[in-house]
């Protein structure tokens, strides 16, 4: 046993640092938050329920065109269409990974991602979302321009995007 090991031992140094340390927290402020009855600020962008999008006349804007079931990576969109027509359109989120391939590929702007992210459930079935449960949701979570807003902020790329920034360092001759 060395000497350092012996002042330890006797001195009782780690207990009195650990002692402060739990000194200091107690008077800071609390990083946890009491939910449900306190909630965080959403994140804009925030990727959690999917919907079915609607038009100004309330109907669906999915054609069933089926290319965001051809992109999902992890297959969890199935869609059957019979006479023209969107017959089933459904999702099973407990295998979604909320990549938002299905919403970048959709060209009719028709499945969206929204911010709601409090529908657990019991039973796993309850999970499997069904046209009319993605149409609900839509009314639900994205009601009057947020859905449009949704659309053009996130998910619409903006000439400004693809600019050069001020201040960047450009080829000699290139015209802006």
């Amino acid at each position: 046993m060395t000497v350092r090991e012996i002042v330890k031992r006797f001195t009782f140094i780690e207990i009195l640092q650990g002692m402060s340390l739990t000194l200091r927290r107690l008077f800071s402020k609390a990083v946890t938050i009491q939910y449900p009855k306190e909630r965080r600020p959403i994140a804009p962008g925030f990727r959690g329920q999917h919907a079915l999008a609607k038009n100004k006349e309330g109907q669906a804007k999915c054609v069933g065109c089926g290319l965001c079931a051809a992109i999902c990576p992890s297959q969890c969109i199935h869609i059957t269409r019979a006479k023209g027509q969107v017959e089933k359109y459904e999702i099973d989120i407990l295998r979604c990974i909320f990549c938002g391939f299905c919403v970048e590929a959709c060209p009719y702007g028709a499945v969206v991602l929204t911010e709601n992210y409090e529908y657990s459930e019991y039973y796993k079935e309850r999970l499997y979302m069904t046209k009319e449960k993605l149409l609900s949701t839509w009314d639900k979570h994205m009601p009057g321009n947020k859905g449009d807003e949704y659309f053009k902020r996130f998910w619409c790329p903006m000439s400004a995007d693809f600019e050069t920034p001020p201040g960047q360092a450009v080829f000699k001759g290139k015209k802006q």
